[in-house]
């Protein structure tokens, strides 16, 4: 039996009327969930500190010691020099630093390997950044790979989802991560992607840190603003370092990115979080972690840099910082302390240049429980002539979180002998 054409239309109205029911409306389509910090493979934190020892104090990582270790991300392990990829972790799910276990950056069960892994095999957008690219990718902003001149001293990784959430993972060493996809692979297949897998051997003997932070959309954009005035070294065209999605406002924000910043202006921001970001621009020609504490406050710290030549020796509350801006940041900042030694596990370990190359500190006055996680050495000088010398005239970022629990073990981490002054 034949049906009637108005009778097939009524049909065929009806099912597209439920279909159109069905779907949610135009531009309600949730994007894929954000990228977090994750502790391991599925377990997320709103933030985790990993602080990676040196070869010297903490020589090799569980594995055996002809370097059999993996190189996850590609690549082979150096194993013609010593190598250091012990670590301590601590996080928002447990704030007192705690002894990682294997290598880290190499399995999907250490903070930086498995944060690392759900970008580098995924599909979310992603932002590297770099002064030490060592020229891969080819052609970023400095012919030498390494670059110095007012640009910012600053790496790390940003990564978000097409509605603008994702995380921050702030990093100190040298050419890695130089790639943030799988479908972008280095150009020495044998260099890989994998810490620990890298040209770099100052990432293997000396220190290092990472610091990972969850960021709301709002925050991402506060992150790419204050890239922008610390003058990071990256490039948009770039797809090995750069994948652009999301919100507009968001991907203006990146196309402001590889840059230099004519900003004198230390921006200092709350995050969701809570988390303080602060940005230092190049051409504010100030001792870095005096900036830090003026910022803050005014409290004293104990900073444990890559602490080498133009040294800045430890200053205290009457030393006369004439390297200043003093309408910005007040008359003078808190003292500050240089660390020369820390402890872990009852053994004691160099935390100066060239064993270390993390950039962390605490407040040691004040009312707030201040960890510092920096890009900047305490490098330069505090008196004219030339300023902008060193870390004086570079930019980088610092984040501060307030945890007293954090605090109290990373004091301890830092707290061992303070260094001797240096002429």
């Amino acid at each position: 039996m034949m049906l009637r054409r108005h009778s097939v239309n009524a049909m065929s109205r009806a099912i597209v009327l439920a279909l159109a029911l069905a779907l949610p409306p135009a531009g309600a389509l949730a994007a894929d969930p954000a990228p977090v910090p994750l502790l391991a493979k599925g377990q997320p934190v709103d933030w985790w500190f990993v602080f990676k020892f040196n070869a010297s104090g903490f020589a090799g990582c569980g594995k055996d010691a002809q370097g059999d270790r993996d190189c996850m991300f590609g690549g082979t392990p150096r194993t013609k020099d010593r190598f250091g990829q012990q670590f301590a972790f601590a996080s928002s799910a447990g704030s007192a630093l705690a002894p990682g276990k294997d290598c880290v950056g190499t399995t999907i069960e250490d903070p930086v390997g498995a944060t690392f892994d759900q970008v580098y095999n995924g599909a979310f957008n992603y932002l590297l950044w770099n002064d030490q690219f060592y020229g891969d990718p080819a052609g970023v902003v400095c012919k030498s790979g390494q670059c110095t001149d007012r640009w910012g001293h600053s790496k790390g990784m940003l990564a978000w989802n097409d509605d603008g959430a994702g995380f921050v993972m702030q990093v100190t060493t040298p050419g890695w991560p130089r790639s943030g996809s799988n479908m972008f692979a280095r150009r020495s297949p044998n260099m890989g992607n994998t810490l620990g897998c890298s040209s770099s051997n100052n990432n293997l003997l000396a220190s290092q840190h990472f610091f990972a932070l969850k960021l709301n959309k709002s925050d991402v954009i506060a992150v790419l603003k204050a890239l922008e005035n610390a003058s990071v070294v990256t490039d948009r065209t770039k797809l090995q370092i750069v994948k652009t999605g999301g919100p507009q406002d968001l991907k203006d924000a990146v196309a402001r990115l590889g840059e230099k910043s004519d900003s004198t202006t230390a921006t200092k921001v709350e995050l969701s979080t809570k988390v303080i970001l602060i940005s230092k621009p190049s051409r504010l020609e100030v001792p870095p972690w005096q900036m830090v504490s003026a910022l803050l406050g005014n409290p004293g710290e104990r900073a444990a840099t890559w602490w080498l030549k133009p040294w800045i020796n430890s200053t205290g509350r009457s030393t006369k910082i004439d390297c200043w801006d003093e309408p910005q940041l007040g008359a003078q900042p808190g003292p500050v302390t240089i660390v020369g030694t820390g402890a872990w596990m009852s053994q004691e370990f160099s935390l100066t240049a060239t064993a270390n190359h993390a950039k962390i500190g605490v407040t040691t006055s004040g009312d707030n429980h201040y960890s510092i996680f920096g890009d900047l050495n305490q490098q330069g000088t505090i008196a004219p002539p030339g300023c902008d010398k060193s870390q004086n005239g570079r930019g980088g970022l610092f984040f501060v979180v307030e945890n007293k629990e954090l605090f109290d073990s990373l004091s301890a981490l830092v707290g061992g002998r303070d260094a001797a002054p240096k002429r």
